[in-house]
């Protein structure tokens, strides 16, 4: 039994470990000293789904702190930590160095002087890693080259330089050959090579021309690939006239053009528009013999119509024929269509009837674009012709050709066979939209043909179309007609029935009638929106205030906008001009100032007379009158002539800042000037005395406020104080 005990508590087999080994089940790691029992760690991973608590759906909160947090956050540094596994073990000490130290100091000094040498290909390796200060890695590099005969290497130069791009110091990037001619290493083409496409991919194509002047200072002749390199950079930067500079140079030194050369100069000519550089372009390549093919061809066309050059489009097409160059079917579709937008819908023809001929395959939006500029030049015949045609070739016409065609017939008049298109797209399960229908209701409403009206709209209804958000645009269509805005309103008055009512359909309906200066009919308008169950919108106020404007009921207008305020909506510009000059005409001056500011807090684009009145009641605290004169000369070069709003602004501020005097000798300077009559002085002097009296009375309630003077003058009778 004893020795059975002594077995039983035999201690296990103890195991000696050289270093730290990545732990294993049978090689686990050191705990404690140099020997250990066979102990396992627990690994220190993400938490498994068996670890974690259950968990229950009903209980869970999106809102709570807990549950937003990511459930595994990466550690910042993981990144940095697997890209330095790549390093060499004496680069990976540098870097952990920098990391420790984080600025070039002594001790960091001191690290790197226990290596025994730092080497070229150890610089280059530690420039080359991303995550270090840049400001470190430049003065790793300095450090280096003070090292007892150390000479940096081509590879460390390229590795500096790239580093310095990388650290957004292009044009610290360089100065590189110039540090390499002074270390005595003449900077070779590699070096320039590098510059160059460094800025090409950044866009820097002034830079790309600096490089290359200094290339020329070292005498470093670039190959021609990498004049090829600098010509698209500086095409591809908008700097054609310094790449036909390089392109000399590249004569100059006798080299060939290769085909890539050419292109290259041929699109940036296309972009300026010189044909005629590019049509002598064209001939050197055919005495090169190095013609371009249609995928060249094709490359020029869709330039040109990228830039709305149809002329040169139609010369590069002569050329192209002229090389025997066979079109395919993106270069006649990418011709066809510009000539369609163009306006050069026989040309277009031409080509499509080649297309036939060579029995191209011909895209549906060849077919729309040629239908759309027959209907867009008035042909609607050939319209419908072209539409025959599509489908005979198997197609089905789309919604927006249907839409197109529509438009064209109820422009000419023909609305009958409008309406018999729109039963062919609902026969063929199209949906349409109220682009579809918008052209017959137009034309039903000219002509008062109100059972045809209510008929589509029953239609659209049937189809389930909205029709109240598309109502508007029907509205500003039809209010630009003759006698167009009666028209809208007699329809109004029709839909009204039916309940087809919306704030756009009234907004649009009291823009129109403001334009034609019957402001009293817009306002009845509103008030009928505001007593029924639709809410005003911005827009409906914005009208309404210039409206009230219009009518001369300033206080309605000033009540509309504080209504917009209220409800925390922002007045449109004009409104906003509108109510301020409106204010400064009958003497508010406080609110024309206060209104002045609101627009400029809220609007960007605010009226150049509203800063210009900021501006005089800055000037204004000096008190001279001829300050204030020199802006308002100021404003006239500016073609901003002053107005009432000036004129408020000039009276608020002397008021506020300076003095009566000062005030009336600003107007008779600006009499004298041409810019005021003497009529328009003797109501802004009366404007400021008035001013000033609202002044002082403000000034003396607010004392009277400030000492608590309130009660002791109500007990004694004063009845003038506000309530």
């Amino acid at each position: 039994m004893s020795s059975s005990k002594v077995i039983l508590n035999r201690p296990q087999k103890l195991c000696f470990f050289y270093g730290n080994r990545k732990p294993t089940q049978n090689r686990p790691t050191v705990r404690g000293g140099f020997y250990s029992n066979r102990q396992i760690p627990k690994k220190c991973g993400h938490p498994t789904a068996a670890s974690q608590p259950h968990f229950d759906l009903e209980k869970w909160d999106p809102d709570e702190k807990l549950n937003q947090r990511i459930p595994f956050e990466k550690d910042p540094s993981e990144k940095f930590f697997l890209l330095a596994k790549k390093l060499s073990p004496i680069a990976r000490y540098i870097v952990d160095a920098f990391r420790k130290h984080k600025h070039w100091n002594l001790e960091l000094v001191a690290d790197l002087n226990r290596l025994r040498r730092v080497t070229p290909k150890l610089v280059a390796e530690v420039l080359q890693f991303p995550y270090v200060d840049p400001r470190l890695s430049s003065k790793l590099f300095h450090w280096a080259g003070k090292q007892k005969g150390y000479r940096h290497d081509f590879a460390c130069y390229n590795a500096f330089a790239y580093f310095l791009n990388r650290a957004n110091h292009f044009r610290d990037a360089d100065q590189v050959p110039e540090l390499m001619h002074m270390h005595g290493k003449p900077p070779s083409e590699k070096q320039f090579e590098i510059l160059i496409r460094m800025h090409a991919d950044a866009g820097r194509g002034l830079r790309v021309y600096y490089v290359y002047e200094k290339m020329k200072k070292y005498a470093v002749k670039p190959r021609i690939f990498l004049y090829n390199r600098i010509l698209d950079a500086l095409v591809k930067t908008n700097h054609l006239n310094l790449a036909m500079s390089v392109y000399s140079d590249f004569k100059n030194e006798g080299l060939i053009e290769e085909n890539i050369t050419f292109m290259i100069l041929i699109k940036g000519l296309c972009k300026e528009g010189r044909i005629g550089d590019v049509l002598e372009l064209l001939d050197q390549m055919r005495r090169n013999r190095c013609r371009p093919d249609i995928f060249a061809y094709t490359a020029m066309i869709k330039l040109l119509v990228s830039q709305g050059n149809l002329d040169g489009c139609l010369k590069v097409w002569d050329e192209m024929r002229k090389d025997r160059v066979e079109p395919d079917v993106v270069a006649y579709s990418t011709l066809i269509m510009a000539l369609c937008k163009g306006n050069h819908v026989d040309k277009a023809y031409e080509l499509f009837r080649d297309m036939k001929v060579k029995k191209h395959l011909i895209g549906r939006a060849i077919y729309g674009s040629l239908i759309d500029a027959y209907v867009a030049d008035g042909r609607i015949g050939l319209a419908c012709a072209m539409l025959k045609v599509l489908m005979d070739d198997g197609y089905r016409a789309d919604l927006t050709v249907y839409n197109s065609l529509i438009s064209g017939l109820c422009k000419a008049g023909l609305v009958d066979k409008a309406s018999k298109l729109f039963l062919e797209i609902v026969r063929q399960d199209l949906v349409p939209d109220f682009d579809t229908v918008n052209p017959m209701l137009v034309s039903y409403a000219e002509s008062k043909k109100m059972k045809e009206f209510d008929g589509v709209i029953e239609q659209m209804r049937r189809m389930q179309v909205p029709i109240i958000s598309g109502l508007p645009k029907f509205f500003s269509c039809l209010v630009e007609k003759t006698n167009g805005v009666s028209m809208a309103l007699e329809i109004f008055e029709h839909l009204k029935k039916d309940n087809y009512v919306s704030v756009p359909i009234c907004n649009s309906l009291m823009e129109a009638l403001l334009r034609k200066g019957e402001a009293m009919k817009a306002l009845r308008l509103f008030h009928e929106l505001n007593n029924s169950n639709l809410l005003p919108d911005s827009t409906t106020h914005r009208i309404a205030i210039l409206c009230f404007v219009e009518a001369g009921d300033v206080q309605e207008a000033c009540t509309c906008y504080n209504q917009m305020k209220e409800n925390c909506l922002i007045p449109s510009v004009s409104a906003y001009y509108s109510l301020a000059k409106a204010t400064s005409k009958i003497g508010e001056i406080d609110a024309s100032v206060t209104l002045i500011h609101d627009c400029l807090a809220n609007i960007d684009d605010s009226p150049m007379e509203f800063k210009y009145a900021i501006r005089i009641i800055h000037v204004c605290k000096s008190n001279n009158a001829m300050r204030v004169v020199e802006i308002v000369k100021e404003m006239v070069e500016q073609e901003c002539f002053p107005s009432c709003i000036s004129h408020a602004a000039i009276i608020y501020g002397m008021c506020k800042h300076g003095s009566m005097e000062e005030a009336k000798r600003v107007f008779w300077e600006m009499r004298e000037s041409g810019f005021l009559r003497e009529s328009d002085v003797i109501v802004l002097d009366e404007i400021i005395v008035e001013q000033m009296k609202k002044s002082a009375a403000d000034m003396v309630l607010s004392g009277i406020k400030f000492f608590g003077l309130e009660k002791k003058l109500k007990a004694k009778g004063c009845t003038f104080l506000p309530s």
